[in-house]
């Protein structure tokens, strides 16, 4: 790791268009990305396959969005779909500056129409040879629908997850009234970053105005070393949510 420590940005990129979707910058979000320097990327609504927009849009990468992003910067990638549709499919992906030890897409979605899953990967600092648990996630918008995929979760953690290893959720939670707290802290003994650092969750949709505090990173086994929401430009006028950055030391 370096010594700033494990820095990750967790980022719902919009399927890489603009607030509105009147653009597509996936370019301008990959610079943004490559800028922020980020060792781990947990990415969401990253864009698989859409048939239709590659033969309409002019500038749509010939590489799934998640590798056209991690091309000559993460080496390590994973992605598991999240919706599959007749035009192509959508996800998670995370990417890495350290490799995978091992990794898994599971479906936790309770309705057969509004397809969600948890990807969780395993990765290891070559020099320490430390694992490290890493989840990446985009819940349900009905608070129904979040109760049973944070059970699910949970359990995923509880028998996936030794007590002792450091762990890094983060995504997407379309919790904005922080019914995940109890969860994860209770449950789990999760802490999540920005709340710890700045006493609150960060307001992180929409992006041009956050009101809601929709994404979050969670951790165990790991020290916060600092967290900011990058609100800023270029990021507001990118996708409809603003990212989270943050440090650790193992």
């Amino acid at each position: 790791m370096k010594e700033k420590g494990l820095r990750v940005i967790s980022y719902n990129v919009h399927k890489g268009f603009n607030p509105g979707n009147r653009s597509f910058v996936l370019h301008q979000i990959r610079d943004a990305l490559a800028e922020a320097d980020a060792d781990l990327l947990f990415l969401q609504e990253m864009q698989g396959e859409h048939r239709h927009h590659e033969r309409l849009i002019e500038n749509w990468p010939k590489l799934s969005q998640f590798e056209f992003i991690a091309e000559g910067l993460w080496p390590f990638y994973i992605y598991g779909k999240n919706a599959v549709y007749n035009a192509g499919h959508h996800g998670n992906a995370i990417l890495s500056r350290f490799p995978f030890v091992s990794w898994e897409n599971i479906n936790v979605s309770p309705y057969p129409w509004a397809s969600r899953s948890v990807l969780h990967g395993v990765i290891q600092d070559p020099k320490s040879g430390t694992e490290v648990h890493i989840v990446c996630i985009h819940f349900g918008l009905t608070g129904k629908e979040r109760s049973m995929q944070l059970t699910r979760l949970c359990d995923r953690i509880e028998s996936h997850v030794p007590r002792d290893a450091p762990l890094i959720v983060a995504g997407d939670f379309n919790d904005w009234m922080g019914r995940a707290e109890s969860f994860f802290h209770d449950h789990l003994g999760l802490q999540e970053v920005f709340r710890v650092t700045h006493g609150g969750y960060a307001r992180t949709f929409p992006s041009w105005l956050p009101i809601l505090p929709m994404d979050r990173i969670y951790f165990r086994g790991l020290t916060p070393i600092s967290c900011e929401r990058l609100s800023h430009k270029p990021w507001r006028m990118l996708s409809d949510h603003a990212p989270l950055a943050a440090s650790f030391a193992l």
